[in-house]
């Protein structure tokens, strides 16, 4: 479900996907997707209210997605042999990343 939240980052009330809530001292957090924008935000839960009426038809222009079957490559040194070879990573790394955004842009 979609509902509004404050982002205070925007400063603006924006539609978003609520992905997880975790309980801090002052109160609840929430950490949400921004369907307009394609961002991660964390909010706080008097910040979120339900969307009503034909806000909520409107479709999202941001879509979470991956990529089918790209797994993330880093660059494995050894340096007693003095070689260099790619092989699989647990995760993307920063560069990759980066890279991958510009090919985006």
């Amino acid at each position: 479900q979609v509902y509004v939240v404050f982002s205070e980052e925007l400063k603006c009330w924006c539609r978003a996907l609520v992905e997880s809530i975790w309980c801090q001292a002052d109160g609840y957090q929430l950490r949400c997707f921004l369907v307009d924008y394609a961002k991660h935000c964390s909010v706080p839960s008097e910040n979120i209210r339900v969307l009503a009426g034909a806000f909520a038809k409107i479709p999202p222009r941001a879509k979470k997605c991956r990529l089918h079957c790209t797994k993330p490559l880093t660059l494995h040194i050894d340096y007693c042999e003095n070689t260099a070879k790619i092989g699989p990573a647990k995760r993307w790394d920063a560069a990759a990343i980066q890279h991958f955004r510009k090919l985006l842009e």
